[in-house]
């Protein structure tokens, strides 16, 4: 099927067919354009063809793409012309299921080359090219060496690009553009931008020479530069050089010159001009006039004046300086430097400067200031009457004068080349003083007044007396003129100072037995204090005992000692109590007090005493004596025994004793009790035994005292294995064992109707009781008898019943005994 018949089927089933494809183009170039198209279910093949708007009947061209495409080119079109593209979907019979179209325009023809490409400076090309028809815009496309592409898009011919690199070569083509799109490139050109422009720098090193510099440009094989004399612009210093500094000499100083330049490259192109800079040439160097001191405000400083150069450009400031680091800067004729100080040198150099720099200094003048006033006045009193007058030295100084004014009125003074003066004084008058210096420049500032009180009298009539152990009481007459006393007193190890404005003074917390040298001095804030005063010597009183310490040489003596720490130093020790005072005296560190009564309390302290007076006393200590023995004490053989192993010892009371320990001690035993009473109970005695009597008196706070006393001996044993034996006759014989052959017993036969008694002698062991009533109970008891005569006590007793009389067998002594039942 031919073109147009094809396009009349397209056109006819386009109208009847659904037209909701979506077609854009792409691009367009003049020859070709892209166009794109959403998908279709059920198409396998998309129809595009291209028609001039103005001839839709003749298509141009056609292409055909499968079922998955979307976007595809169509060819064969001319350069800018408007036309209709038609996009069908096909299903597998050819049959159209939709359609769609869109107007576009194809892309301009293709550019002629660029005519020319000019260098406006290093970074700028004008570039010129032949319009084209139908373009409403062109597309300028660099590429750098390495290959960089950059496009500027322009509206005319010459255009200017921009913003490129110095010094490098660029291909140059171009394309038209319109609504449809660009052209293809015109053929390249090339071109290359110039060198970019020294960046140029002046400096004015002296004030007839310009110095410019610049740094290096790149590829740059020469420099061409060019000065002129602002306002002269006809004059012209022109120089080429291949380094990178120019130096201009022989100029008019103060002036301002023009500077410009530009490099040359290697293919003999002239660079990039650099910007106009401004140079000035320094001043001239000013000379100084004058020299002279001012005063401004009370403060000295020194006038510098110069003659002024009116011939320069611009402002000119000038500078003052010292080698005294002072400075001052002006725009007239004159300066000040200030504050300066008196007795200087100074060497003094003026300078001016403009916006070139500094000019050279001028030659120094030196200038010495008006001498300093003299410092540190002092005086000293070399002999009573006369004083002298003594300040420092200062520099640059002929003479000296010293002004002396009393309190009174009187003036004195004196001149002198040397740093002292002597003049007349009194003792507690004071003075006004100054002094000052001379040299050529004339007289020193207003100096130092010196108040000067003369050294004070002395004080007379100076009187000390102890008021206490530690303190002094020191009174003396006023002294004329005297403001404050200062009163010292001074040993080998301290030193106590009382300051008043009273003529009397206490010093306390002074050190005992000790030597003070006491001086008063008198003082006041103009003077001072008079050190020459004479010294007072006053001991003190001797230094309280320390250490007591009580050592017991008997039971009525003490020996007391403690540390020996005064000189010469008698020592007192009392000892008081209820018992009266007792005392002892001695020159060492101990001392014995006798005739102590026993059972006292004493309160001992030792105070010593010395020329200076008595010190005090030392701490109490308390002395306590053992308690007394009792005179009497008693142990009775007979009343006091209780049982044959039991005594009953009492004694008299004993002063100062709270507790006893009575002993009584024998080779078989021994018998202890400790009691606060006045008697006690003595167990474990063995009868018939002689024992030693002893005793400890305990004070309340221990003390101890040992007592002896006259020996004991305890009652005869009671006799053991006692018998009743009936005899004839109705008689009882009474038998037992005795313990001591010596002894002699008695036996007592006690009934309820009649009592019997018999008596053994020494050495027998029975006795008979005749004329024994039979039927009746009798108690006996066989008790041994002591030397006195009288019965032991305690003896134990037996109960008999004579019931009936037996014959009994013969006793020793040839009879017959009866037996008594029991």
């Amino acid at each position: 099927m031919k073109w147009p018949a094809i396009f009349v089927l397209l056109s006819i089933c386009s109208q009847a067919a659904a037209q909701d494809i979506e077609v854009s183009v792409f691009s367009a170039t003049s020859k070709s354009a892209i166009l794109r198209w959403t998908r279709v279910y059920g198409a396998s093949s998309y129809k595009v063809i291209a028609a001039p708007q103005n001839s839709p009947g003749n298509p141009v061209g056609y292409a055909l793409f499968g079922p998955n495409t979307v976007m595809g080119t169509i060819y064969s079109l001319s350069p800018n012309i408007m036309y209709t593209f038609t996009v069908a979907a096909l299903d597998n019979d050819q049959e159209i299921l939709k359609i769609g179209t869109i107007d576009s325009s194809s892309a301009p023809e293709v550019m002629d080359p660029i005519l020319t490409v000019k260098s406006k400076d290093s970074k700028t090309f004008i570039v010129s090219f032949s319009l084209k028809t139908g373009a409403t815009s062109y597309i300028i496309r660099l590429q750098n060496p390495n290959r960089f592409i950059r496009e500027y898009i322009v509206s005319s011919s010459p255009a200017e690009i921009e913003s490129l690199d110095p010094y490098t070569e660029y291909s140059l083509s171009i394309m038209s553009v319109n609504s449809g799109g660009q052209s293809q490139p015109s053929s390249p050109v090339t071109a290359k931008t110039v060198l970019p422009p020294p960046q140029l720098s002046a400096s004015s090193p002296s004030n007839d020479s310009i110095t410019v510099s610049w740094a290096p440009v790149a590829n740059a094989v020469q420099y061409s530069l060019s000065l002129y004399k602002f306002g002269w612009n006809t004059t012209f210093i022109k120089h080429n050089t291949s380094s990178t500094n120019w130096i201009v000499s022989g100029l008019d100083m103060g002036s301002v010159y023009v500077i410009k330049g530009f490099a040359w490259d290697p293919e003999g192109r002239q660079g990039e001009d650099s910007q106009y800079i401004n140079q000035m040439t320094r001043p001239a160097m000013p000379s100084i006039a004058n020299v002279s001191m001012v005063m401004n405000n009370g403060l000295a400083g020194i006038s510098v004046s110069w003659e002024r150069d009116e011939g320069v450009f611009g402002s000119l400031q000038y500078h003052v300086m010292s080698d005294q680091n002072l400075t001052c800067n002006s725009t007239s004729s004159s300066c000040t430097l200030a504050p300066v100080g008196c007795g200087e040198v100074h060497t003094v150099r003026v300078s001016t400067s403009n916006e070139a720099g500094p000019s050279d200094q001028s030659g120094p003048m030196v200038f010495i200031t008006s001498p300093c006033p003299p410092q540190s006045l002092a005086v000293v009193e070399s002999t009573e009457g006369s004083c002298t007058l003594t300040w420092d030295t200062v520099t640059h100084v002929d003479s000296y004068t010293a002004f002396i004014k009393s309190g009174e009125g009187a003036e004195q003074s004196c001149n002198t080349t040397s740093r002292s003066c002597t003049y007349n004084c009194t003792c507690g008058h004071t003075y006004l003083m100054s002094v000052m210096a001379f040299n050529q420049a004339g007289s020193s500032p207003e100096g130092q007044v010196l108040n000067d009180t003369t050294l004070l009298c002395c004080p007379e009539g100076v009187s000390i007396s102890a008021v206490s152990t530690d303190t002094f009481e020191i009174t003396w007459t006023v002294s004329r003129g005297a403001e404050l006393y200062q009163t010292r007193a001074a040993d080998s190890s301290e030193v106590i100072l009382c300051n008043d404005t009273a003529p009397v003074c206490a010093l306390s917390d002074l050190s005992c037995d000790s030597s003070y040298s006491v001086v008063v001095t008198p003082c006041n804030d103009i003077s001072g204090c008079n050190r020459a005063c004479k010294a007072h010597t006053q001991i003190t009183a001797p230094c309280m005992p320390m250490n007591l310490m009580l050592t017991q040489r008997n039971s009525s003596c003490f020996s007391v000692s403690w540390t020996p720490n005064n000189r010469l130093a008698i020592y007192t020790v009392t000892a008081s109590g209820d018992d009266g005072t007792r005392t002892c005296n001695t020159d060492g560190n101990s001392c014995d007090i006798t005739d102590l009564p026993c059972g006292s309390n004493f309160e001992v302290s030792v105070i010593a005493t010395s020329p200076a007076g008595l010190g005090l006393p030392s701490y109490s200590e308390l002395l306590e004596t053992g308690p007394c023995c009792p005179v009497d004490l008693t142990v009775d053989q007979v009343v006091d025994q209780v049982t044959q192993a039991m005594s009953n010892v009492s004694w008299s009371p004993a002063k100062g004793a709270h507790t006893f320990i009575t002993s009584l001690t024998s080779t078989r035993g021994h018998a202890r009790c400790h009691t606060m009473d006045s008697h006690c109970l003595m167990g474990c005695i063995t009868c018939g035994t002689n024992y030693t009597v002893t005793m400890e008196a305990i004070s309340h706070s221990g003390h101890r005292s040992n007592c002896s006393y006259e020996g004991f001996s305890s009652s005869a044993c009671c006799p053991s294995g006692v018998r009743l034996y009936g005899m004839a006759h109705s008689s009882l014989r009474v038998h037992w064992r005795g313990a001591d052959s010596s002894q002699s017993y008695v036996t007592e036969l006690v009934g309820s109707r009649n009592n019997y008694t018999c008596t053994a002698s020494p050495g027998e062991s029975s006795c008979d009781v005749p004329n024994i009533q039979c039927g009746d109970v009798y108690t006996v008891v066989v008790t041994p008898l002591t030397p006195e005569g009288s019965k032991v006590l305690f003896c134990a007793q037996r109960i008999y019943s004579a019931v009936k009389t037996i014959q009994a067998p013969k006793d020793n002594k040839g009879g017959t005994a009866e037996s008594f039942l029991k």
